[in-house]
C-alpha cells in the first residue's frame, strides 16, 4: 500500500466502457489522495483534462466513434495547455509494434489491461509526481523571472532617479553661480543707464545687454526649477480660471490649422501649487505641442480630478490628484527620445530653436510640488504630458492680479546690504545709492551683525542667503528682529538651497528677491516693505520718485 500522500493524482480515465472506470477505481483504492474523473468521449479529451487539471490521463487504445488513444494523445500533446500532461495508453495488445508507435506519438507509458493494482498505483504517482514538479519548477522559473524583471525595473528606475538627481545638484549650483554673475553684469548695466547720461546709442547697446541678462536668467530660472531648487510661493488654488486663459492663450497662439479643445471637469478640486510656476510650466508644454504640429493637428487640454481607487499610471502613487493634460496629435516622439525627454538641454529641434529646457522644467517643478508628471508619446501619433498634483481640502486663496511694473520710487530711509559677493554688493549699493537711500554695506552676516548690535539706525536689512562665515544669513534675520523690531529683512539668493525653504516651500514670513533682480523689482520689493512698517509703527511716509529710466 502506498502511504506517500504528498502529492494529490488528478487521474482522467478516458474510455468507452463504464465497467473500465470501476476496475481503474478498484486499482487506486490504496492511492491515497487520488481523484479520478471518467470522461467517456474521447473528442472532449483536452477540455477535461484542462478542466480537472489532470496530472496523467490513462486513455484506452481501441475506442469506437473514428477516435482511438492515438488521436487522443496527438490532441493532448498538441494543445499549449495539456501538452505536458503524462499519459498511460492502456490496451489489451501486448504488441512491441503498437508500442513504439505509442511512444512515438507522445505516450509515457504502456500498460496492458489489466494491470496489478500495485503496480497501476506506482505508475500513476510516478507519472503524477513527475508532472506536480515540473509544473512547480516551471512555476518557479516563471516567478523568478518576474522578480528579476521587476528588480530590473526597480534598478533602471533606481538608476534614473539617481542620474536626474545627480544632474539636478549640477546643474543647481552652476545656476547659483551664474545668477551671481548675472547680477554683476545688469546690476552694473542698469546702474549705468541710470547715472550714465547714455547717448541714444549707447543706451540701445545696454539695452541690448540687458535683454541677454534677461535671458541668461530664464535659461538660470529653468535650470533651477530642473533642480527643484527653486522657492516656491505656493498657495491653495483652483485651476479652473488657470486652464480657462490657457484656452485664450493657445488659440491666439496656434493659429487656425490647430483646434484646441478643452475639458474642465465642473467640480474640479484645488491644490497647493505656485500659480505662476504652473502657469509658466503650462506655457511651455502648449509650445512644445504647437512645434510637433508643424502642418496643425489637434492640441487638447485637460483638468479633471483623478481619485486613488482609479487606474492610475504604474508611477504614480495612489492618492487624489487633480490632473492636468496637455495633449498633442503631432510627430510624436521614438522611445530613445522619449527616455531622455526630461533631461536638461537635451533636444530633438534645430539649433537656435529650443533649450531643451521645458520638459526638464516641467519635471523638476512637478515633483518640488508633491506630484508626478507622466509623459506618453508615439511615433506618427502624438505625445500626451500629464501632470498630477495632489488634491487639497483647503479653501483656495484670491487669484492674484498680474503684476505691473512700477516706475522706480527711491527713499530716504537707512538700508544694510549684506553680501559677500564685492561686485554685486557694489553695484546693488550704486542703485539704492540712486535711489536717494543711505546706503551702509557688509560683506558677511556676523559684520552686518555687529553694525545692528552697535545700535546704527536701520530701517532695512537686504542681505544674500548664502554666505560664509559662522553667522548664517536666518540667525542675522533673528539679531536683527530683537535688537531693531520695525527693522524689515529682505533676502536675496541665486536659489535658496533649502535654507529658507521647507520641501522647496517659502515660509509666509520670509520675503525674497532672486537674483538676478530687475532694479524696479528691487525698489518696489524695498518700497512695499518699508510701507508696511511704517504703518504698523504709525510713522509718516517718506518716499520719493525717481524718473530715471
Amino acid at each position: 500500500m502506498i502511504e506517500d500522500n504528498s502529492t494529490v493524482c488528478s487521474v482522467l480515465l478516458i474510455d468507452d466502457e463504464s465497467f473500465a472506470q470501476d476496475i481503474i477505481a478498484h486499482g487506486l483504492k490504496s492511492c491515497v489522495g487520488h481523484q479520478l474523473r471518467y470522461e467517456s468521449s474521447p473528442a472532449r479529451a483536452v477540455e477535461v483534462a484542462r478542466d480537472v487539471a489532470a496530472t496523467v490521463v490513462i486513455v484506452d487504445l481501441r475506442m469506437p466513434g473514428g477516435l482511438d488513444g492515438f488521436d487522443v494523445i496527438a490532441m493532448l500533446r498538441a494543445h499549449p495547455d495539456t501538452h505536458d500532461v503524462p499519459v498511460i495508453l492502456l490496451s489489451s495488445e501486448d504488441d512491441p509494434d503498437t508500442k513504439a508507435k505509442a511512444f512515438a506519438i507522445g505516450a509515457n507509458d504502456y500498460m496492458v489491461k489489466w494491470p496489478d493494482p500495485r503496480e497501476l498505483v506506482a505508475r500513476v504517482r510516478y507519472h503524477s509526481g513527475a508532472c506536480v514538479a515540473r509544473r512547480e519548477r516551471d512555476e518557479a522559473f516563471a516567478s523568478l523571472r518576474l522578480s528579476q524583471e521587476q528588480l530590473a525595473a526597480s534598478q533602471l528606475a533606481l538608476h534614473q532617479a539617481q542620474k536626474m538627481e545627480a544632474i539636478g545638484q549640477l546643474t543647481g549650483g552652476v545656476a547659483h553661480d551664474f545668477n551671481n554673475v548675472l547680477q554683476i553684469i545688469g546690476g552694473n548695466l542698469q546702474l549705468l543707464k541710470m547715472v550714465g547720461n547714455l547717448n541714444d546709442a549707447a543706451r540701445t547697446r545696454v539695452e541690448m545687454a540687458l535683454s541677454g541678462v534677461e535671458r541668461g536668467a530664464k535659461l538660470a530660472a529653468h535650470l533651477l526649477a530642473f533642480a527643484r531648487r527653486q522657492p516656491l510661493q505656493s498657495v491653495v488654488i483652483d485651476p479652473t480660471h488657470l486652464v480657462r486663459e490657457l484656452d485664450d492663450m493657445a488659440r491666439r497662439v496656434l493659429g487656425a490649422g490647430t483646434r484646441v479643445e478643452t475639458e474642465v471637469a465642473p467640480e474640479l478640486g484645488s491644490t497647493m501649487v505656485d500659480p505662476n510656476q504652473l502657469n509658466n510650466v503650462l506655457l511651455n508644454l502648449v509650445i512644445n505641442a504647437r512645434d510637433a504640429m508643424p502642418d496643425g493637428g489637434t492640441l487638447t487640454i485637460r483638468a479633471i480630478n483623478a481619485a486613488a481607487d482609479d487606474d492610475l499610471p504604474p508611477d504614480v502613487p495612489h492618492n487624489d490628484y487633480v490632473m492636468l493634460e496637455i495633449a498633442d496629435t503631432g510627430k510624436g516622439m521614438p522611445p530613445d527620445v522619449l527616455r531622455r525627454a526630461f533631461e536638461p538641454f537635451f533636444t530633438t529641434k534645430p539649433t537656435g530653436q529650443g533649450t531643451g529646457l521645458g520638459l526638464s522644467m516641467a519635471y523638476g517643478f512637478v515633483k518640488q510640488s508633491g506630484g508626478e508628471i507622466v509623459l506618453r508619446s508615439e511615433p506618427g501619433k502624438g505625445s500626451s504630458v500629464r501632470i498630477y498634483l495632489p488634491r487639497s481640502t483647503a479653501i483656495p486663496a484670491e487669484q492674484a492680479e498680474a503684476a505691473v511694473h512700477p516706475s522706480l520710487t527711491g527713499g530716504l530711509e537707512t538700508i544694510l546690504v549684506v553680501e559677500d559677493e564685492d561686485d554685486v554688493r557694489s553695484s546693488t549699493c550704486g542703485i539704492l545709492s540712486a535711489l536717494g537711500y543711505d546706503v551702509l554695506e557688509a560683506r558677511d552676516a556676523a559684520s552686518a551683525a555687529a553694525l545692528v548690535e552697535e545700535g546704527r539706525h536701520i530701517d532695512l536689512v537686504f542681505t544674500d542667503v548664502i554666505m560664509p562665515g559662522p553667522l548664517s544669513s536666518l540667525q542675522l534675520g533673528e539679531i536683527v528682529r530683537r535688537h531693531l523690531p520695525e527693522c524689515e529683512v529682505l533676502y536675496t539668493s541665486g536659489y535658496a538651497e533649502g535654507v529658507l525653504t521647507h520641501e522647496g516651500k517659502l515660509d509666509a514670513s520670509v520675503h525674497l528677491l532672486q537674483k538676478p533682480y530687475h532694479p524696479d523689482a528691487l525698489s518696489a520689493r524695498i518700497r512695499h516693505l518699508l510701507r508696511r512698517s511704517r504703518r504698523a509703527s504709525g510713522k509718516p511716509q517718506t518716499a520719493s520718485h525717481f524718473g530715471l529710466m
